[in-house]
């Protein structure tokens, strides 16, 4: 790609664990760095992967927030720590005497693309929790409500929306995906769902693809965390509500929370942090999951759900509450000699 066509990248970290960056060090097929190259990106600046710190780090932020150099796409990492009473002084960008936040607006008017990378720079994640003392909010939503630290009206300078790679920590496929499609110039609002999540991986489900699905047909379920069974009945199992492609684009080419013995706990989804109930059981109403597939009635989960366990064959039953296969499938064709 010409050089000159090429787009700059800033990022930020703020409010958050890193996570999100450390998820997409371990990009393959190709590796992070051969990636922006690639797609013709150029990193102007990242806390992790740039040389310039201190005063050196803050010019070039400087520059952008002047005009001085274009800045074709901010990102962002971790939730704006708003705190306290609104003056973002519970987290100062070092050196600068400003709070984090005040940079992170700057930023983010100076942009022509503004990614929100991961579920805290999203809604608040995890940084917003347990009553958030800090303030913490995502970029333009707090919470499931519009309206996060740029407000519901904010759009970047190309006149895009901020686009919300959620996930916690994010798959470096989705990261890599989004900025792909802004280099290539085929970004647009319509790219992103009502969350403002990219629906190449947003209009999925978790449930497409995980390795439990025999036994969540026949509601064959597991009652503890190493059980074989399906995880929705008694272990918080949210994959069939969670928007994502985790098991059919596995984490580093292999792995997902489910294959892991994990159960999905919705985090690209706003509030997940907080479901109100532990992250490792099924909340009931009178015996029944709270907690519904997507686009299933009550009535019908309810009644096939009673057909499913009736037929449920005694391999599926057996292993479910074990933690190794005890009973293989059988072969009708296979003649005992």
């Amino acid at each position: 790609m010409a050089r000159e066509a090429r787009k700059s990248l800033l990022w930020l970290q703020s409010g958050g664990c890193g996570g999100c960056t450390l998820s997409l060090f371990c990009a393959e097929g190709p590796d992070l760095v051969t990636a922006l190259d690639s797609i013709g990106i150029d990193l102007l600046w990242h806390p992790s992967m740039s040389e310039d710190s201190g005063a050196s780090a803050l010019a070039v932020m400087e520059e952008v927030i002047a005009g001085r150099r274009h800045l074709d796409i901010f990102c962002l990492e971790g939730a704006v720590m708003t705190g306290p009473n609104g003056s973002g002084r519970f987290h100062m960008m070092g050196g600068s005497g400003k709070p984090m936040m005040w940079w992170i607006g700057e930023l983010a008017r100076a942009a022509d693309h503004v990614v929100a990378v991961g579920s805290c720079a999203a809604f608040g994640g995890i940084t917003a929790a347990n009553g958030n003392a800090t303030g913490a909010r995502g970029l333009v939503f707090d919470g499931r409500a519009e309206g996060g630290f740029l407000g519901s009206g904010f759009s970047a300078r190309a006149g895009t929306d901020v686009i919300n790679v959620a996930g916690c920590p994010t798959h470096p496929g989705w990261v890599i995906e989004a900025l792909s499609q802004i280099a290539s110039g085929h970004w647009d609002n319509t790219a992103a769902d009502g969350f403002g999540r990219p629906r190449a991986y947003a209009d999925h489900l978790v449930h497409h693809g995980c390795p439990r699905n025999e036994y969540y047909e026949f509601k064959a379920s597991a009652e503890q965390p190493s059980d074989l069974g399906c995880m929705m009945e008694h272990l918080g199992c949210k994959g069939t509500q969670a928007h994502a492609d985790c098991n059919t684009r596995p984490w580093n080419g292999a792995g997902s929370c489910l294959k892991g013995g994990y159960a999905c706990i919705n985090c690209t989804a706003p509030g997940f942090e907080e479901p109100g109930h532990a992250f490792a059981s099924t909340p009931k109403f009178a015996g029944i999951p709270v907690g519904l597939p997507a686009d299933m009635p009550k009535a019908w989960f309810v009644a096939l759900a009673s057909l499913s366990k009736a037929a449920t064959p005694k391999r599926l039953r057996e292993n479910a509450v074990s933690h190794r296969q005890v009973v293989p499938p059988s072969d009708r064709g296979l003649t005992k000699k």
